[in-house]
């Protein structure tokens, strides 16, 4: 999930991460010291593992706003990006979060490891985010499984059962794919949306270790584009057209067009699943 709008900082606190990159918290006087230490490790934690997996962020600083809360019935109820308003300034991450949580449950949650993947690609229109949250649903679950979080049985699990809510969800909310994105909060089409985009990066990925070109994972095309190419203003054809020419094919926008006026949820078999791991 992201938002767009404006950063205010207040009060806040600048640590460095083991990779020389600054994280500014907004709100971290509101915990003990113990919990401060908590969260600095998970984001650390977090940041780390994503940079592993889909190299450094360009921007050098990372906004992080802290909303502890008291009540909870999961680690990280919620969760999202803050976009700048132009390429001064930083992108950052909101995390609601059950202060009493401990300091594995935060890291074995998914929350983070998405809002930082979203931060690897421009804000789309409404009509793609099936695009943007595919990916990030997809990366968050490549980096969990590339830096030990899940294994690979889990990592299968988590993907097969969003897969089957995304089905379950297409038939019941009808029309294409950006029609229905468009309007996925009011149709409550989160998991049609999130989990057609998750397929898209499936196939994709499938189609990239047929090519000769150097980058054989999307995580691998993810983090040249971040290096090389990343603009705020790129639409989603527009990062589309770039990760095709990173990967020297037309994979990605040629499933865009399939996939975005798509009125049925796309068939991932077991097998392509285990394709995906080796």
């Amino acid at each position: 999930m992201y938002m767009y709008g404006l950063l205010v900082l207040i009060l806040s606190i600048t640590i460095k991460t083991s990779l020389a990159f600054e994280v500014t918290y907004v709100n971290l006087e509101k915990l003990n010291t113990p919990q401060q230490n908590k969260v600095k490790n998970w984001v650390a934690h977090g940041i780390n593992s994503t940079f592993k997996t889909l190299g450094p962020l360009t921007q050098q600083t990372l906004p992080v706003i802290l909303k502890p809360r008291y009540f909870a019935f999961e680690p990280v109820p919620w969760a999202s990006v803050k976009r700048g308003i132009d390429d001064n300034i930083y992108d950052a991450i909101e995390l609601h979060f059950h202060r009493y949580a401990s300091e594995k449950a935060l890291i074995y949650d998914w929350s983070l490891y998405h809002e930082l993947s979203h931060l690897y690609h421009p804000l789309f229109a409404y009509k793609d985010f099936w695009l943007s949250e595919g990916l990030a649903t997809y990366l968050q679950n490549i980096v969990m499984l590339e830096n030990g979080i899940i294994n690979h049985n889990e990592f299968k699990a988590r993907l097969k059962a969003g897969l089957k809510r995304g089905q379950q969800q297409t038939n019941r909310i009808k029309g294409p794919l950006n029609q229905v994105a468009n309007n996925m909060w009011a149709l409550g089409a989160q998991q049609r949306v999130y989990w057609s985009g998750v397929a898209f990066f499936i196939h994709a990925q499938l189609e990239l270790k047929k090519h000769t070109g150097k980058y054989k994972t999307i995580a691998d095309v993810i983090q040249q584009y971040q290096q090389c190419c990343k603009r705020s203003t790129h639409s989603a054809k527009q990062f589309l057209a770039q990760l095709d020419k990173l990967s020297k094919s037309a994979v990605f926008s040629t499933l865009y067009h399939q996939y975005s006026y798509r009125m049925d949820f796309p068939n991932i078999s077991t097998k392509q699943l285990n394709q995906l791991l080796f």
